[in-house]
């Protein structure tokens, strides 16, 4: 399958619009093929962290682009734990998703931490604390998803994913567990959206032949 991505660059005009995709500049090949979830169709995983200044600025370029998704294609955020003080916003993510409160706060949390400035994506405990007034839930039922076991192993599988794709920063789109891209290594949000949809594009091409 890459073989046949690197012969479609000749596309790259019509697919990518203004930017320009080369190979190991704006996009790479993950240091290890990571697994997806579904076999039948194109996974995109966005790693970030609450804290980033450049995820919270990607963060209407990624909700435009994943509006109105075809079929083919699923999308998923995974947050990137490469250092300790990370963990806490990590830790975030991953109980707001289990408490059902994600699609609430996903945004809140990135507003809190940059627009209003109240909240330290490094302080667990302050976090916990925001999770509970803002989902009007009891502390003590927040604290308890913060520490569950299935937390550590949604960690530990996070980290896998971050050294295995080879990433160095975030944001950072893997697509379909083969290719990476960023913000940073296209040049800006929207490119790296246009890279993600010309990778998806040849590898729906490498696909039908």
């Amino acid at each position: 399958m890459k073989k046949l991505l690197f012969i479609c660059l000749i596309a790259i005009s019509t697919l990518a619009g203004a930017v320009d995709p080369q190979l190991n500049v704006n996009f790479k090949p993950t240091r290890e093929k990571i697994d997806t979830t579904d076999n039948s169709k194109i996974e995109v995983v966005e790693m970030f962290w609450y804290g980033c200044i450049h995820c919270f600025q990607f963060e209407p370029h990624i909700n435009k682009w994943k509006k109105d998704l075809p079929k083919d294609i699923t999308f998923k955020r995974i947050p990137a734990v490469p250092r300790k003080d990370w963990l806490p916003m990590a830790r975030a993510f991953y109980a707001m998703e289990s408490l059902n409160v994600l699609d609430g706060l996903h945004e809140k949390l990135f507003n809190a931490i940059h627009t209003d400035k109240t909240l330290n994506p490094t302080d667990e405990s302050a976090a916990i604390k925001w999770i509970a007034t803002n989902a009007k839930l009891d502390t003590k039922k927040v604290e308890a998803a913060f520490k569950s076991f299935s937390m550590e192993a949604k960690l530990k599988k996070a980290n896998q994913m971050f050294r295995s794709a080879g990433a160095t920063g975030v944001p950072t789109l893997i697509i379909n567990g083969s290719y990476l891209t960023s913000s940073t290594m296209a040049g800006g949000g929207q490119n790296a959206i246009d890279i993600t949809n010309f990778i998806i594009e040849n590898i729906r091409q490498s696909s039908n032949k």
